[in-house]
């Protein structure tokens, strides 16, 4: 049996151990820290370099209009993704919990905005980018095989399931085995663009060839709505730059490891992705680049041939590195809002034997198969985009608000306040820019959002439930705590 790390309960039980029964009174089950520098920069690599940057930069040259300014907004997207990294390194070291966004909300602002992030993370942010994930991972997996013609849906949709299941069981057995897997994973999406870099771009570029760069700025868009946009697509392609603070409670030495893994990776993947871009442009005319619905697949047809599926075969593996560290950073948040009480306290259980908690990822990747069910999910990923600009907006601001209420509270890592500044004064801009562009979107997403707000009020605010209630719920944690051979834990978070 694997050790278990235990230290003497020395304050008073929190509501999610009460709610655990008598499995864990004097003693604490918690996580390991066994996340290190390479697993933080695996793990930041593998949730950033994904599906996007082999599919978006087309969307990022449609609202350009030019080779040459969409390479600049791809080096702006780096920087502006890096500058937020750098404020979330400040939150993170600060706030030296799990849960990310959750987290540094519940510590600015309080319960209420802290369960509104996680309501909106369990309804729309979390599963719906998951099952995204993983249809493109399915997708590029089965294109091979059934060669001209589309994949059949039902065999997209059922491999992407069998994904999320393998991937679920693997993050629930052994903290080792996951980390191993992202260093894997890595290596995978180091490779893919490091082919497209070197073979397409470089050998093409000796050989004279820049057919993207004839004319540079030819048709460069004058539209801050369309420049807005290219924003959007090429943010998209960095989305995952704050995953490492979701799980800050299992990091190494979380002061050093956090901020260095993520000064370390941000600049590496900007100069890929600029890179990545200026050997598509070399290979492939704008025109070229806007008619294909895949540019990564479109580039290996002309530089491969028939060893395209090399591509494809890269493709995939990265997408699902990407849904192996999504899996493994959102069931955190879902754990750390059980254990502060803001859902069940089933949730909030960690395995004594794995030392992981297996009820959270379970859940997590329950709800990411019944996206998988619906057959519009594409249409949510525009509410899921405003959400996260929103929290995201919402967290930095925390960094603001807490330098003014808490100006003497330990801070490892002390930004200067022009970062995050500028990074509030961009995400305002990037949240409130749809209310006029797709006002439907934002008011649904708003809608779904504050629905949170009712729930607050009658399944966590109100004290007095009626016994039968709080019984039903016991008993149902204790049922898991059978089931999975799991106890509470409290490692130290806040209950907000």
């Amino acid at each position: 049996m694997p050790k278990v790390s235990r230290e003497e309960e020395q304050e008073e039980h929190s509501p999610m151990t009460q709610n655990g029964g008598d499995a864990s009174n004097n003693n604490k089950v918690t996580m390991e820290r066994q996340l290190g520098l390479m697993n933080g920069i695996a793990m930041i690599v593998g949730s950033i370099v994904g599906s996007g940057i082999f599919i978006s930069p087309k969307g990022v040259l449609q609202s350009t209009g030019s080779a040459g300014l969409s390479i600049i907004v791809w080096a702006l997207c780096g920087l502006v993704s890096s500058v937020g990294a750098i404020c979330y390194a400040e939150l993170g070291t600060m706030i030296n919990s799990s849960g990310g966004d959750y987290a540094y909300l519940g510590e600015a602002y309080g319960p209420l905005p802290a369960f509104l992030y996680l309501w909106a993370a369990v309804l729309i942010i979390i599963p719906v980018s998951n099952a995204i994930i993983a249809l493109a991972f399915a997708n590029y997996i089965l294109q091979p095989i059934w060669g001209a013609c589309p994949p059949s849906d039902s065999a997209v949709r059922l491999l992407a399931a069998f994904a999320v299941g393998v991937l679920a069981f693997i993050n629930c057995c052994n903290m080792r085995w996951v980390a191993k897997l992202q260093t894997v994973f890595m290596a995978a999406k180091v490779i893919a663009l490091g082919l497209i870099i070197t073979t397409g771009g470089v050998a093409y570029f000796l050989q004279g060839e820049s057919r993207g760069f004839q004319e540079p700025f030819r048709n460069t868009s004058t539209d801050p709505s369309l420049i807005a946009l290219s924003f959007y697509s090429g943010l998209f392609s960095y989305a995952g730059w704050n995953c490492l603070n979701f799980v800050a409670e299992e990091v190494r030495e979380p002061n050093k490891n956090l901020p260095r893994a993520i000064l370390i990776s941000m600049p590496i993947i900007t100069v890929v992705y600029v890179m990545t871009n200026v050997a598509y442009l070399i290979v492939l005319t704008p025109e070229e680049i806007l008619d294909s619905s895949a540019v990564a697949v479109t580039f290996g047809d002309r530089v491969y041939s028939s060893f395209t599926w090399v591509i494809q075969l890269l493709v995939a593996i990265s997408a699902l590195g990407t849904l192996h560290s999504s899996i493994f950073s959102s069931s955190r948040i879902f754990f750390v809002g059980a254990r502060n009480g803001h859902l069940p306290g089933s949730i909030a259980l960690i395995s004594i034997n794995n030392l992981t908690p297996i009820p959270s990822i379970l859940f997590m990747g329950g709800l990411t198969m019944v996206m998988l069910v619906v057959t519009d999910v594409y249409v949510l990923i525009n509410y899921t985009s405003f959400v996260e600009a929103t929290f995201v907006a919402a967290a930095v601001g925390g960094l603001l608000w807490l330098r003014r209420t808490r100006p003497n509270a330990a801070r490892p890592i002390k930004v200067s306040l022009v970062y995050p500044i500028a990074f509030f004064a961009v995400s305002i801009f990037l949240v409130c820019f749809p209310i006029f562009s797709s006002l439907v979107e934002v008011v649904t997403a708003v809608g779904i959002t504050i629905t949170a707000v009712p729930v607050f009020y009658f399944c966590i605010a109100w004290k007095k439930k009626p016994k039968w209630l709080s019984s039903t719920s016991n008993q149902f944690t204790l049922l898991c705590q059978k089931i999975f051979l799991a106890v509470p834990e409290n490692a130290g978070g806040k209950t907000y």
